[in-house]
């Protein structure tokens, strides 16, 4: 069932910091205190251009306006008004297989979206897509994701053996990048006010097929399984499987956006109660670095548990074992 569009609440000047995850943010903005960083960047950034990016979407994509994809672009538009934008970015339809969608440039971003992507997704879905892309942009995320994606191309594709020498720099910029992704879920979610339209959206990408009816409940059972543990060994496969990728799993964006409102976030924002703009300026980075913190800590406690309770079944198996071979 679609949402209502006129249920849903003005987020009037809503702050980023009311959405991001604390170590999306405490990364970015480490990142931007190194002197020059953002001016370096920038240069690099200018000696691919902005402007070809652009022609180049302009020329193989379709632009959306009030009279090319009008649905799209009134929910393009909807979106910006529910999150107080003064400039609604240029959104593009791209013909491409893969369900997905992207936020590209510096200084004026747009967006991407597959053209599979709407054919797989319901409106108020696709709409979640776009405010997740809207968030990107607001967080001042784009500028970062579109030069680690060069630097990618770069080091992976045509200098490898360049790559083997700054990989534990991508390794540290992707955490960043599938940290940024779990911050612009909860935009989209903000966009759509609809948690089952969001969950929704990223189940279809995880394996949606048209014509299939996929069941919500059941993927968020599957969620939950996943985070539940295993063996001992399976928290650093979780890891390790997810090192050289820029987004998270589906399966866990899913629990990480459940979690977000289940705590109560979610609604207290509806509320009215979040941080406009201009507190960004108020706030430290030491409380940035420190809610990060605390959410590493939280993450490596869940982790340090589960490790516990496998190595306890691993313990109860051997001892039952070592029983059984005496009889």
């Amino acid at each position: 069932m679609e949402s209502d569009n006129n249920q849903r609440r003005i987020l009037t000047n809503i702050s980023p910091i009311a959405w991001e995850h604390p170590a999306d943010r405490a990364a970015l903005n480490a990142l931007r205190k190194i002197p020059g960083f953002d001016m370096v960047l920038r240069k690099v950034f200018g000696m691919f251009g902005e402007r070809a990016l652009l022609l180049a979407f302009k020329a193989n994509a379709v632009r959306v306006t009030e009279n090319q994809y009008p649905d799209v672009h009134a929910r393009l538009v909807r979106v910006c008004e529910v999150l107080d934008v003064d400039e609604i970015p240029e959104l593009f339809v791209s013909q491409k297989p893969v369900v997905n969608a992207g936020a590209i440039g510096m200084g004026k971003p747009f967006i991407v979206l597959n053209s599979s992507l709407l054919e797989l997704l319901g409106d108020d879905e696709v709409e979640a897509v776009i405010g997740h892309e809207v968030g990107h942009i607001l967080s001042g995320h784009v500028l970062y994701r579109t030069l680690l994606i060069i630097l990618l191309s770069l080091t992976v594709f045509r200098y490898p053996l360049a790559g083997l020498a700054v990989r534990p720099v991508l390794f540290a910029l992707l955490e960043w990048y599938r940290k940024s992704e779990l911050s612009s879920d909860r935009v989209g979610l903000l966009a759509v006010q609809s948690p089952d339209a969001s969950m929704r959206a990223l189940m279809h990408m995880a394996g949606g097929m048209r014509g299939e009816t996929l069941n919500l409940e059941e993927f968020v059972a599957q969620a939950e399984e996943y985070r539940e543990g295993g063996e001992l060994l399976d928290s650093v496969y979780k890891v390790l499987n997810v090192l050289g990728l820029t987004h998270p799993f589906a399966v866990v964006r899913v629990a990480e956006l459940k979690d977000w409102i289940d705590g109560g976030a979610y609604e207290q924002i509806l509320a009215g109660e979040y941080a406009e703009r201009g507190e960004e300026e108020d706030r430290s980075y030491g409380e940035d670095l420190a809610e990060a913190l605390a959410g590493y800590k939280d993450s490596a406690q869940k982790i340090l548990d589960e490790v516990d309770a496998a190595v306890d079944r691993m313990r109860s198996r051997v001892a039952e074992a070592w029983q059984s071979s005496r009889k």
